[in-house]
């Protein structure tokens, strides 16, 4: 049985992937998924000037908790045991080294919401930092 592990990295949240986990769970593929919120670290740029760090991270906490509930919602409705953690850093960075760190066997990532560049430069990134398989969902 297979441990999923599905990062949350954008507003649009991770659905379609909680829906794949549901579908491999309903088969007994899957025996558990981890979700992990990730947040990129607040840098200095000019957004800084208008705002604080503190204002930045709170207004970024409650659009990625919707994003979380609605991933959520849909394995709750399937019946799916997860687990969830927020974690802060590079996105790619971040979700190699949490799945190489012996938490998953899979990751499945939804890139419906983000944009074709940056979706198949994540894929990228993520293919050459990860020792383990990657599937990208659109």
């Amino acid at each position: 049985m297979l441990k999923l592990l599905i990062p949350v990295i954008c507003p649009a949240g991770a659905p379609e992937a909680a829906r794949h986990a549901a579908f491999l769970f309903s088969e007994n593929c899957v025996s558990q998924v981890e979700l992990v919120e990730v947040l990129e670290e607040m840098g200095q740029g000019r957004a800084a000037a208008f705002r604080s760090r503190a204002q930045w991270r709170r207004r970024e906490k409650l659009i990625m908790r919707d994003a979380l509930a609605l991933t959520r919602a849909v394995l709750d409705d399937a019946g799916v045991p997860y687990t969830w953690k927020r974690v802060f850093g590079p996105p790619e960075r971040t979700i190699a080294a949490y799945a190489n760190a012996g938490r998953a066997d899979v990751v499945v990532l939804d890139a419906g919401g983000l944009g074709r560049v940056r979706k198949w430069s994540m894929f990228v990134r993520l293919w050459r930092l990860s020792s383990k398989p990657i599937t990208v969902l659109h």
